[in-house]
């Protein structure tokens, strides 16, 4: 139970994230590695089965792994030991853990989302929740919340359209409305929202920046999306490489998102 098998885990199955906690500081690492760790696990548990039902009982063994973090002792797994140990030493909202958790149920039974409201909710449960939870890991303050959850919610938005061929390919309907107007709406929303955040920075200190490294592609991706909506489901909502290190090493050495 290390944090060194975590960050292998997301290294193996998130390598953008992976690079985003490298280009943080040492002792960061130590608290951001077995987070996406677990947000990895919780992620792909409805895909490594076709039963609902089996989904939705490896989601109940990590809502029953947070709940029982405060008290411990710690379970004897890569991912859930050192994320119960983080729990008890940043002081995480357990909410916030079982929220995360709870959003995947709709990838464990597969329905579409009702409505563009239905998707705003998962994206704030899973992107904003994970960029909370990373930014509490490093000692950001409540009133940095509502900054930190924009930024988290516009860098799900990316994430989740560039995964849109992908989910198609599996036989889901990732988007609550066709055409590429719903896709460029969508993704002006998320440059709003990234707006928003941008402009309550100054909310989170310094030391915390290094949780949002994970969302420095979002601007430059949802500003492809908006302005060239067929590229998402026509599997382009890429950067190049070098935009994408220079994006990654502009923000590790200003701390500006």
């Amino acid at each position: 139970m290390s944090v060194a098998e975590c960050a292998a885990l997301v290294e193996r199955s998130d390598p953008e994230r992976y690079l985003a906690v490298m280009a943080a500081p040492v002792w960061a690492r130590e608290r951001l590695f077995p987070l996406y760790a677990f947000n990895l696990e919780v992620a792909r548990a409805p895909w490594v089965t076709k039963e609902a039902m089996i989904a939705e009982m490896r989601l109940q063994w990590w809502r029953e792994v947070v709940e029982a973090a405060p008290a411990g002792p710690d379970r004897a797994h890569e991912v859930a030991g050192p994320l119960q140990r983080l729990i008890r030493e940043a002081g995480l909202p357990l909410p916030v853990l079982d929220r995360l958790i709870a959003a995947r149920r709709h990838d464990a039974w597969a329905e579409p989302f009702v409505s563009t409201a239905a998707l705003e909710e998962f994206l704030e449960d899973t992107g904003g929740g994970l960029m909370w939870l990373a930014a509490r890991a490093l000692g950001a303050p409540d009133g940095a919340e509502a900054a930190v959850r924009g930024y988290g919610w516009a860098s799900g938005l990316a994430n989740y359209l560039r995964a849109v061929p992908e989910l198609v390919a599996r036989g889901r309907a990732p988007l609550p409305e066709d055409g590429l107007e719903a896709v460029a709406a969508l993704a002006r929303q998320g440059l709003v929202r990234l707006a928003a955040a941008q402009a309550a920075r100054r909310t989170l200190p310094r030391g915390a920046a290094p949780a949002l490294l994970a969302g420095w592609q979002a601007g430059p991706l949802l500003r492809l999306a908006a302005e060239d909506p067929a590229a998402v489901a026509e599997g382009r909502l890429q950067l190049s490489e070098f935009a994408r290190r220079w994006g990654l090493l502009r923000q590790a050495f200003t701390g500006r998102w």
